[in-house]
């Protein structure tokens, strides 16, 4: 059995790192899309300032909903670990 957990702990080891590094670059092209839309709406003259803060609001939703997703996993990452820790 403690083969097994020890097993099983470096699989749910592997999926976080893998997770990590994944959120990691989605994170990176967010914020450089961010950057662009920052851009545009500041040179988008034709653009009424209604239509730049819906886009603003939509961006800083997104924002949240990646950072409080991130968190959720993470929580849910450390009750696995713990469960497997004692494998080790």
């Amino acid at each position: 059995m403690m083969d097994q957990k020890k097993l099983f702990k470096q699989m749910i080891d592997f999926q976080k790192a893998t997770f990590d590094n994944s959120f990691s670059a989605l994170t990176t092209l967010q914020e450089q899309g961010e950057k662009m839309v920052t851009a545009f709406l500041e040179q988008a003259a034709f653009l009424p300032e209604e239509g730049k803060a819906a886009v603003k609001k939509w961006v800083e939703a997104y924002r949240e909903g990646r950072i409080k997703y991130k968190e959720a996993v993470d929580q849910n990452f450390k009750k696995v670990e713990d469960y497997f820790s004692d494998a080790e």
